[in-house]
């Protein structure tokens, strides 16, 4: 049956029609058809009682590592960083992702439909991300984009993993220089191939054409505001379209930050500061960007955090200062937004796709909400035994 009606609930729209105290909302063959008032749906319908708690959209996960860093098989299971070059944007997430991974069952249990998974921070450049929904058995089942971003790296990370084997780069400097060379290469190779037509095939190369050209992402890994100024930089002069993923520092550049308008993702927020580069990560950073017009969303970074982590470091920044509106967007609409995806994902309006949760109390506010239904595309991927039991078919 291809009619579903959720009812009974706050419905968090995410949209221009706010929060809707007692609404309800019509599916029909996945799409989302009426959005509003609760009204007596059409017959033959599947009804879903939210018994009074919280319909809105699936939560997005805009930057982790799900199934790429996997859990509990130790290094066999790692996969996202190809660290004997410092430059692969050939490299496609996918390619390393296992759906089998059991935090993605985790995720939609928890109320998370859609993740931003890639390549980790080793590499200047490391690869291609895509966009997943978080129930599939295979990666063609779950995907949503792909490519979605391509990853670069600033800061400590790829200092590290490049310097300590005696190889570029081993400084702040050499990283910024590998990817201002490489794009700069990219841009030569992308001139030849539309006007000799004849260049050598370049993976690598031709991964970073739609790059140069601003039609791919950069998700561009950045804590410290020297950093994140030194991203922003290469952004502006090759006319990248990028957000700044981490942004631990970004609270001390919330004006420029502003007057640049890239969106930023930030967290993770549950881990210990094990490093030198998060020592000034602070919850407070959501509200204090938010305050200065800056759009932001929240990442779990998996494996630093579970996806059942992501909503309560959401309500963590809300604590700190984040308006509760806010806190609701960031792992949401704008979470969406800071993908690309906005049009399809990320809040309840007709027309777009039907990945929708309900959860038992406010998921912000309250740490013991609990996520009681999940849809995605249309179809109840998890319902609690009690809801389960509520269904009329």
């Amino acid at each position: 049956m291809s009619c579903v009606y959720l009812g009974n609930g706050i419905l968090k729209t995410m949209a221009e029609q706010g929060t809707i105290e007692n609404g309800g909302i019509l599916i029909e063959d996945g799409r989302i058809v009426y959005v509003g008032e609760a009204i007596m749906p059409p017959e033959p319908c599947i009804k879903v009682d939210a018994r009074g708690g919280y319909i809105m959209p699936g939560l997005i996960d805009a930057h982790s590592h799900i199934g790429i860093f996997e859990s509990g098989i130790g290094e066999m299971g790692v996969d996202g960083n190809e660290d004997n070059c410092a430059i692969t944007p050939q490299m496609r997430g996918i390619d390393g992702v296992n759906p089998m991974d059991p935090e993605f069952t985790k995720a939609y249990q928890n109320g998370v439909t859609l993740v931003a998974t890639g390549p980790g921070s080793a590499n200047p450049i490391g690869g291609q991300f895509a966009a997943l929904h978080t129930r599939g058995r295979t990666i063609e089942e779950m995907l949503v984009k792909e490519p979605l971003a391509m990853k670069m790296a600033f800061g400590e990370n790829p200092k590290k993993s490049h310097g300590s084997k005696g190889r570029l780069p081993g400084t702040r400097m050499g990283v910024a220089a590998l990817i201002r060379e490489t794009l700069y290469k990219a841009k030569e190779y992308a001139q030849k191939k539309e006007t000799e037509g004849g260049v050598s095939f370049d993976l690598g190369m031709e991964a970073l054409v739609p790059v140069i050209k601003g039609e791919l992402l950069v998700k561009a890994h950045a804590h410290r505001a020297d950093d994140i100024m030194t991203a922003l930089r290469i952004a502006e002069e090759f006319h990248l379209k990028m957000t700044i993923e981490h942004c631990s520092e970004g609270h001390l550049l919330a004006e420029e930050l502003a007057a640049k308008g890239n969106m930023v993702i930030l967290g993770p927020y549950l881990g210990f500061p094990h490093k030198n580069e998060v020592i000034w990560r602070d919850e407070a950073a959501a509200g204090i960007l938010e305050k200065a017009g800056v759009e932001l969303a929240i990442m779990t970074d998996l494996p630093a955090m579970h996806e059942e982590s992501l909503r309560i470091s959401a309500g963590l920044c809300h604590q700190k200062g984040l308006s509760e509106e806010g806190a609701f967007r960031a792992i949401t609409i704008y979470a969406a937004k800071s993908l690309g995806l906005d049009q399809q994902y990320g809040s309840l309006e007709v027309g777009k796709a039907a990945d929708i949760v309900i959860f038992d109390k406010n998921p912000i506010t309250c740490l013991e909400a609990k996520c009681i239904f999940t849809m995605i595309e249309g179809q109840c991927v998890f319902s609690c035994e009690e809801i389960g039991k509520e269904i009329l078919l």
